[in-house]
């Protein structure tokens, strides 16, 4: 093997994707996510391109807008090309496996209520996180 070059499993320091606390926010910049999942932002939109689930709004400025299911999903892509060695084909194959059993599964997470009661239990819940907070 030339010196300098890993095999592949082996290669960056990667020695385990372990959970990685999400701070429970709406959206995140690039900046944050690069920094959360330790992946450098270049990668982060290369892989916007090869992963057709990974489609992060953006600002009005232009800026990529990750929401929380993007970050699980980039930390999952991670895991499958680092830990399982998975080529970027073989991890979209992967996740559109996941995809497909989410969808089978789509129904247990339906609600029985209506947008209005839904925006009323929401609008008592910012409500209460209101009152929480001032009391900090």
């Amino acid at each position: 093997m030339p010196h300098g070059r890993q095999p592949r499993a082996s290669r960056g320091a990667h020695a385990s994707i372990v959970e990685v606390p999400i701070p429970d926010k709406l959206y995140f910049r690039i900046s944050e996510v690069s920094v959360l999942t330790r992946t450098k932002p270049y990668v982060l939109r290369y892989w916007e391109t090869e992963f057709p689930s990974l489609r992060p709004k953006k600002s009005a400025s232009g800026h990529r807008l990750y929401r929380r299911q993007d970050v699980e999903m980039i930390l999952e892509i991670k895991r499958l090309l680092y830990e399982q060695g998975f080529t970027i084909e073989g991890a979209r194959r992967q996740l559109a496996g996941n995809t497909a059993k989410a969808a089978e599964q789509e129904h247990l997470f339906r609600s029985g209520l209506d947008g209005t009661q839904l925006n009323a239990i929401r609008r008592e819940l910012l409500n209460i996180l209101t009152m929480l907070s001032r009391k900090c």
